[in-house]
């Protein structure tokens, strides 16, 4: 049999904790993320939005049950998932058209995901509030 030939060089590096990931990699993983989580809570928040409509005591049920904290915190998680997927996915768009696939190209792309997601989410969430 031939003898097979193990490139001994090569970095091993079994503690996750210790890798650091640029920030396209991090956005590449939320983007993930953040499709998985609203995906998973679409049929969720397609009935609360089936309640609100049925009847005006029906709305009002879920709008007091919106005012406790643990609820406006998902929400707001829910409304970054979904500021963050958006511009994350029009950067991917940009990618596949092979714009911005420059290594300092991609990376100003990927932080200007998070400056814009962020602000957004802040935008949509003091449109709700008024």
């Amino acid at each position: 049999m031939a003898e097979m030939t193990i490139n001994k060089k090569r970095p091993v590096n079994l503690d996750l904790t210790t890798i650091r990931l640029p920030l396209s990699a991090k956005v590449s993983i939320l983007h993930r993320v953040s499709g998985a989580g609203l995906f998973i809570c679409l049929p969720l928040l397609l009935w609360l939005f089936g309640a609100s409509l049925t009847s005006a005591d029906s709305f009002a049920v879920l709008q007091s049950v919106a005012a406790s904290l643990p609820v406006k915190v998902i929400l707001a998680g829910l409304i970054w998932a979904y500021a963050h997927h958006f511009c994350a996915g029009i950067r991917f768009l940009l990618l596949d058209l092979h714009v911005g696939i420059e290594k300092e190209a991609a990376a100003k792309s990927s932080a200007a995901v998070f400056a814009v997601s962020i602000p957004l989410t802040l935008a949509l969430w003091w449109g709700i509030l008024l």
